[in-house]
């Protein structure tokens, strides 16, 4: 838990706002999550990151032939080639990206939850793909300041955009016309996940809370004309809490 609430401060406030009976396996889930996704930042070496993420696998086959190691969770494996660091070519890319990352991770929470749900599985998708851009949009400034940039490139080309422009923090109109358009891209996500709200189960809903962060940050970054190195996009939202309450209390998403 304490890994999560450094890490993953929304998906740990999501999952405190699970069913008790569930949310053990939500934080363990999310904390496996984590330390995958932290093995590209923590080493300087390719070969070393896949040797930690060989160790992951192997965790993994632990716990299926029911010796597990301390980690209780298993899930699909953030796939090896994201270790590589490029671009990706285009939107699609990315969308496939957090498809295999945060909607498995979602589709493992309804799992958890006891739902099996056609609709229910369409809006995780939706909301996966929105999270998984949200979160490269969030950490552009980080990245840029690595000399690392990770947004579609074919978007970037567009509006004839470099990744030195990144790197350097550029405010150009340009610049901001390619954030206007991968933050477009996870605004209909969401709209599609919402569209089909009235066919998905409500014990789904605790699973599709993080839409409320979602939300929250793609209004932010629109108020600062989509300025993606504005200062108050890094600033925690210290109403989050409440206003995750509020929405579980309301049952939707």
């Amino acid at each position: 838990m304490e890994l999560l609430r450094k890490r993953d401060y929304e998906g740990y406030l999501c999952s405190l706002l699970l069913p008790a009976e569930s949310r053990s396996s939500a934080f363990a889930l999310r904390a496996f999550n984590v330390e995958l996704a932290q093995v590209k930042d923590s080493v300087s070496e390719k070969t070393i990151g896949l040797m930690r993420m060989e160790f992951w696998k192997k965790t993994v086959d632990d716990i299926y032939c029911d010796n597990p190691p301390q980690q209780p969770v298993a899930l699909e494996l953030w796939k090896e080639k994201n270790l590589d660091d490029r671009a990706y070519r285009n939107i699609q890319e990315l969308e496939n990206y957090a498809e295999n990352t945060q909607s498995s991770l979602l589709y493992l929470t309804l799992e958890i939850l006891g739902v099996k749900d056609l609709h229910a599985d369409h809006a995780a998708s939706h909301i996966g793909k929105a999270q998984g851009i949200v979160t490269c949009l969030r950490a552009t400034p980080y990245h840029g300041s690595r000399r690392r940039v990770f947004l579609p490139m074919d978007i970037c080309m567009l509006h004839g955009v470099s990744q030195e422009d990144f790197v350097r923090k550029s405010q150009d109109k340009n610049v901001r016309d390619v954030i206007y358009d991968v933050a477009g891209q996870a605004h209909l996500h969401l709209k599609h996940a919402r569209s089909f709200q009235k066919s998905v189960p409500v014990r789904a809903f605790p699973a599709f809370l993080q839409t409320v962060a979602l939300e929250d940050y793609l209004k932010k970054i629109q108020q600062v004309d989509f300025d993606i190195f504005h200062p108050s996009l890094q600033r925690k939202n210290t109403l989050l809490p409440l206003s995750l309450y509020i929405q579980s209390w309301r049952k939707g998403y």
